[in-house]
């Protein structure tokens, strides 16, 4: 079976800038996958590159085995770093939103994650904390039945009592043919969710390994060795 993600050679600058350097990556189907590094490593880039939102300086990125574009973005679910929901609307206007763009856009399901995350469709988003729109960007994601799933640091914005919440929201709610790929600092968290991990440090791959093979071949946690790693990066 083809990868849902290939990147050969993928190179971004901005000005003076690299933020990927000739990044080689494959990415299977069916997995989560943890995404990590230092700041500045390129995370958001490459997340950022996936779903078509920056386009690269040199390098190919394929999505299901096309550059990315109309197709790709209609089997990627997307979920930014922040969100830049209009205040005046409600959750459900979100939801109508989404079931009109996207046709795997879930409501049943959308409806039992607001369940679960408390999210009452009724509500207006100005109304809503920081922490509450991360969950509804969340469930909006989620609700898709994507082939990828791109999030860009999802427990960032949520206190840590939400954060169980929405980790059994990311396994519960994608499609399990597809991919999960998630940026996070956070390893401790979500190490316990992921299939494999990608380590990004100045715009390239220096590791890419299934999760149970460190634990075993590295006697110490993903978590312990991400530390170590990066140690003395910033």
């Amino acid at each position: 079976m083809n990868p849902i993600v290939t990147c050969t050679q993928l190179t971004k600058r901005f000005g003076s800038t690299v933020a990927l350097d000739g990044l080689d990556l494959k990415l299977q189907r069916g997995k989560i996958i943890g995404l990590a590094g230092p700041n500045s490593a390129g995370k958001t880039t490459l997340i950022k590159t996936l779903e078509g939102l920056l386009q690269p300086t040199g390098g190919t990125v394929l999505v299901d085995g096309q550059k990315p574009g109309p197709y790709t973005k209609s089997v990627t679910s997307y979920m930014a770093d922040r969100p830049s929901f209009a205040d005046w609307m409600k959750v459900q206007d979100l939801m109508d939103i989404y079931s009109d763009f996207f046709a795997d856009f879930d409501p049943v399901k959308a409806q039992e994650i607001c369940n679960a995350l408390k999210l009452e469709r009724g509500s207006l988003i100005k109304t809503l904390s920081k922490g509450t729109k991360e969950k509804l960007q969340l469930m909006l994601v989620m609700s898709r039945k994507a082939q990828l799933y791109l999030l860009d640091e999802p427990l960032a914005g949520v206190d840590p009592a939400a954060r169980e919440y929405i980790m059994k929201t990311i396994v519960a709610g994608y499609n399990e043919a597809g991919t999960v790929l998630i940026s996070t600092h956070l390893i401790t968290d979500v190490e316990k969710l992921l299939d494999q991990v990608v380590f990004l440090n100045r715009g390239r791959v220096i590791l890419h390994r299934d999760t149970d093979e460190i634990r075993e071949t590295e006697g110490r946690s993903v978590d312990e060795l991400f530390r170590d790693m990066f140690r003395f990066e910033g």
